[in-house]
């Protein structure tokens, strides 16, 4: 590279390539040396090209010139940038860059400008990859386009400045893509190609963010070239990395289920089925922009859901390589002529507006809403959300404090987390048993590190599966369709004209490759995937698809006519659990015992305990808050106030202690009783210290809202043939859904006739896998650098502001 001027700038030579092969050709290679070498990867089976240009050009820009496949006009200057004449088969077509160059003190300031293609119709290719030379490094990103990202019932809608609003549906322009850099397994990439390049990588020590320079209007108006800057973390003065296995988690940790023998007639388990840990978990999410984040984002609506979108797809990177869970966007609404809620600097007063209006207002169904918003709120975490609130109407939401592009993408992360059950826990962390291994980067619900986290502890790991196990997140296992239009053969998703669509070549290698070849089912075969699906068959009724996690948990079975396997439910609320000393509550077995145990490790204390103390109304025993005061038990109500427990000291498992623990002794028939308690609150709001709705308090007695009521007055629905302690005609159980689940030899709606199970099971293998389908992989590469003093993405500790917003001091080492 050529250096001139008297300020220590250099220039480079930048291209953008687009390959196109006509009909089907042999890819060729780029000579060795050359920055583009090892980017053209052979296509199969590749369709001819599209009647439209593959390359075009401004009338501001020069025509493109063509070159042969070996050589390119590399880093030299323009007039020594010969043209050769076109050379066929092989033909690529290079629109040339410009470059900037901005001397500073110390350092250079290099940007490339790639010149957007005007086109009636927007497309973005399946796969693409990216060389990015920058930082005296050659980054080659190979992408595919997110097919999760948005279901087949996505909604837009914003508001104008009328109060009018504009719905849109489908995906529109989605341009939106995931992958790594060729040959590092530990790196990651989510981009966008709307508008010009942007979005985030990290070769797993440094992060680089890509975006295009900020223009005079909105990105997409100007028909000139867009200039993109490339920023990094600073390299770190300790070794970098942590990839032992003790070290960050890039898998989902879950123990394997044990190996269990078929049964005759009775209900089939296959040997290694998923579990809840390892099937796919989707959380259905619907994203609002409020009236600050469009403002921050120049007031378009095109720039604001472009960014939104990629803040969603840099979170489900993180999302489905360590916790096998995917974040699908149903809806987004964008307040372009106002805030619909007052939203205020208090985080948590926002929060519970969101979720009135959630109810109120949004009329797409979704697992959780989150508000994104382009205020600065007045505490310390840039987010609040309600842990364990994903499938609840009234909890399932979080509001994200704005940032850049990364930052607001861990926010998300960290707010989704606390409604999948994930907590912040300051003492958990600092006692040493759940510290985060990585000090450089943090892991994503810790408050640690000094850069962007992308890793989840063990500790939030096994939170996740706790929730899990215990009943939560039923919602999660529906999997969305993808967008109907256009189909693509190799994504993945099963759409129109198609029999069955195992993935790309490599997933089908791995999976269903036997059964499915180009998108059509092969001879004799029934399916291609599902958990239902085995060796090109359905497996027969009865086998097991999905264990049940818990007593409140019901088994899903297949049903011997699908490879699907049916939704997760759980028992229907009021269930009896526990040896009939509790019962069943949103899919959890509800005792005071197990509360005590979950929050404190010890069991709960005596009934005496809750009859003296509850009854006082004050600080170590009541029935709530009113005020600054206290609210007395009335004495039916006793066990359903105050959480009181035996033997209980130092901080709690989850949430934070505030103020002291009490600790009372009695003396009762000869015994005596240790009652203790402590006041427990979450991050959220949420107080964990008294007793949880769904609790058994009596016979035939439930506990709500600090009130023991008869299990009537809860108008528990009922399922056929259901009465006087009959459940489903003795036969199965009562779902949640009201509806019988039954034992396998049994079926009807009310599980009244027998059905007996087939003595074998069909099997038999299909045919070996012919070969792959047809894919067009189209490669084009950025070159350009830009030396910049390195920005910090982070500070002191993930989830505070001055972390999101820290600025590093390349004289220092640490945040200003």
């Amino acid at each position: 590279m050529s250096s001139f001027g008297q300020g220590g700038g250099q220039w480079i030579w930048g291209w953008m390539s687009q390959v196109c092969s006509p009909g089907k050709m042999a890819a060729r290679a780029l000579r060795p040396g050359h920055p583009l070498r090892a980017q053209a990867r052979p296509p199969l089976d590749t369709e001819p090209c599209a009647p439209r240009p593959v390359c075009a050009w401004t009338r501001a820009s020069p025509p493109p010139r063509c070159f042969r496949a070996g050589w390119a006009p590399s880093l030299l200057p323009r007039e020594m940038a010969k043209p050769l004449a076109p050379v066929r088969p092989w033909l690529r077509c290079w629109v040339s860059l410009s470059w900037v160059i901005c001397p500073g003190p110390g350092h250079s300031f290099l940007s490339a400008q790639l010149t957007p293609v005007p086109s009636p119709q927007p497309v973005h290719l399946a796969q693409v990859s990216f060389v990015i030379p920058a930082f005296n490094s050659n980054f080659t990103l190979d992408l595919e386009l997110n097919h999760h990202l948005l279901s087949s019932q996505y909604v837009e809608r914003h508001f104008s400045r009328e109060g009018t609003a504009q719905r849109s549906t489908g995906a529109g322009d989605h341009c939106y893509y995931q992958g790594k850099l060729r040959g590092n397994p530990h790196s990651f990439a989510a981009l966008s190609t709307c508008q010009g390049l942007h979005g985030v990588f990290s070769d797993g020590n440094l992060t680089y963010i890509v975006e295009p320079q900020e223009m005079a209007g909105p990105w997409g108006a100007s028909q000139g070239p867009l200039p993109h800057l490339i920023y990094r973390t600073p390299l770190l003065p300790a070794p970098l990395g942590c990839r032992g296995p003790g070290c960050l988690f890039a898998a989902p940790v879950h123990s394997a289920p044990p190996n269990r023998p078929r049964l005759r007639r009775k209900r089939q388990v296959r040997r290694g089925h998923p579990t809840v840990h390892s099937e796919t978990k989707y959380v259905e999410l619907i994203v609002i922009n409020d009236h600050q984040l469009f403002e921050q984002m120049r007031q378009s609506v095109v720039l604001t859901s472009n960014f939104a979108k990629s803040v969603v797809n840099l979170a489900d990177v993180m999302y489905k390589e360590q916790l096998n869970t995917r974040i699908v966007l149903v809806a987004m609404e964008t307040w372009a002529d106002g805030d619909k809620i007052q939203v205020q600097d208090d985080l948590l007063e926002t929060l519970a507006r969101l979720m009135v209006y959630r109810r109120e207002g949004l009329p797409e169904p979704s697992d959780a809403t989150h508000l994104f918003s382009g205020r600065t709120f007045h505490s310390t975490s840039s987010g609040a959300a309600y842990v364990g609130g994903i499938c609840s109407l009234s909890r399932g939401g979080g509001v994200n404090e704005y940032g850049n592009m990364g930052a607001m993408a861990v926010t998300l992360a960290q707010t989704l987390g606390q409604n999948l059950g994930m907590m912040w826990n300051k003492h958990r962390s600092s006692a040493g048993d759940c510290k985060c291994p990585d000090i450089w980067l943090g892991c994503i619900m810790e408050d640690t590190g000094f850069y962007l986290p992308r890793k989840f502890s063990r500790c939030s790991i096994d939170e996740y599966n706790q929730f899990l196990q215990e009943g939560g997140g039923s919602c999660l296992f529906n999997k969305p369709l993808k967008l109907l239009d256009p189909p693509e053969c190799g994504n993945g998703f099963v759409e129109a004209g198609e029999e069955c669509d195992c993935g790309s070549v490599q997933e089908c290698s791995r999976a269903g490759g036997n059964c499915c070849k180009k998108c059509t089912l092969t001879h004799d075969a029934m399916c291609s995937d599902g958990l239902c699906c085995r060796r090109c068959k359905y497996e027969p009724r009865g086998v097991s698809c999905r264990e049940a996690e818990n007593e409140c948990d019901i088994a899903e079975t297949c049903t011997g006519d699908s490879s699907q396997c049916p939704p997760n439910l759980h028992k229907l609320d009021g269930h009896f659990c526990d040896h009939e000393q509790g019962r069943c509550y949103g899919g959890r077995c509800k005792t005071r015992d197990r509360q005590c145990q979950a929050l404190w490790g010890h069991a709960a204390a005596d009934r005496f305990c809750y009859e003296k103390l509850n009854v006082e109304g004050t600080e170590r025993g009541n029935c709530g808050r009113k005020g600054s005061g206290w609210v007395q038990c009335n004495k039916q109500d006793v066990l359903c106030g105050f959480l009181l427990c035996v033997n209980i000291s130092g901080a709690p498992r989850l949430g934070d202690l505030g103020g002291d623990i009490s600790s009372v002794t009695f003396y009762h028939q000869g015994k005596e009783l240790d009652c203790r308690g402590g006041h427990v609150q979450l991050a959220d709001g949420s107080d964990l210290s008294y007793v949880e709705d769904g609790t058994a308090c009596g016979p035939n007695m439930l506990c709500l809202d600090h009130r023991c009521l008869p299990a009537s007055a809860f108008n528990f629905s009922t399922c056929p043939g259901s009465g006087d302690r009959r459940i489903c005609s003795h036969h199965g159980v009562c779902s949640n859904e009201g509806k019988c689940i039954c034992q396998p030899d049994w079926t009807g709606k009310d599980c009244s006739i027998h059905n007996p199970l087939p003595t074998s099971p069909p099997t038999g293998e299909t045919e070996r896998y012919k070969g792959p389908s047809g894919t067009n992989i189209i490669i084009g590469s950025i070159a350009g650098a830009v030396l910049v003093a390195a920005i910090v993405l982070g500070g002191t500790g993930w989830g505070f502001k001055n972390i999101r917003r820290g600025r590093y001091d390349p004289t220092q080492q640490g945040a200003v």
